[in-house]
């Protein structure tokens, strides 16, 4: 049902079917369609809309009919994820879209610092399906094995699938290292098996803090 055209344009193909998708991101379509704007949680989107812990809100909606939407979201690179029954945990800025059939929920992944109290805080996707995410530029795959861990400046990490897990180390970025950025800052340190997706272009981020 998703495919690519070119890097940057998702076609979505329906026959009744429906698909979720970033508030905003339809740039065309054809055929006949129904939209809905969903807010407030429900239909497994209660992750992705009630991200106010973080300060973060994300509005989807869901589209549904018979024939082709096009989804496009500032000129961003779209890669495609399989999942087969797996998670994928991905920042609720790069989920373009997801089938309807996947579930979606917000986990917490671990404390900005202590002394801050403040959590920080994915969106998870899982089931059987297609979901597309966005990077700025190409994004890589990495993989992670035991005997190679992976550390992610946190601008750079996308998102990340498999039996891994994820720490923080706490003192410096690499911004900060090369005089770049202050304040307190760390790095997303990844153990185990899987994959980890990051981008080639840094978002913003306050001191490295995400």
């Amino acid at each position: 049902m998703f495919r690519l055209q070119g890097s940057k344009v998702l076609a979505v193909d329906m026959t009744g079917d429906a698909v979720k998708a970033k508030n905003g991101s339809m740039v065309a379509y054809d055929g006949q369609m129904a939209f809905k704007k969903m807010s407030g949680g429900g239909e497994g989107l209660r992750g992705m809309v009630t991200r106010r812990l973080t300060g973060e809100q994300m509005t989807v909606m869901e589209v549904k009919g018979h024939g082709t939407c096009w989804f496009a979201d500032r000129a961003s690179e779209i890669n495609l994820v399989n999942l087969q029954g797996d998670k994928l945990y991905v920042e609720s800025s790069n989920l373009l879209a997801t089938d309807a059939g996947l579930r979606t929920g917000t986990s917490f992944t671990g404390m900005r610092g202590a002394s801050q109290g403040n959590g920080l805080f994915t969106t998870t996707v899982e089931g059987h399906g297609q979901a597309a995410i966005m990077s700025d530029g190409p994004a890589v795959v990495l993989r992670v094995s035991s005997q190679y861990p992976l550390t992610v400046d946190p601008g750079a990490y996308v998102a990340h699938q498999g039996n891994l897990r994820q720490s923080f180390q706490s003192g410096v970025t690499f911004r900060t290292l090369m005089g770049e950025g202050g304040g307190e800052a760390f790095q997303i340190r990844f153990e185990g098996d899987g994959l980890v997706y990051v981008q080639p272009s840094e978002r913003n981020t306050i001191a490295g803090d995400v």
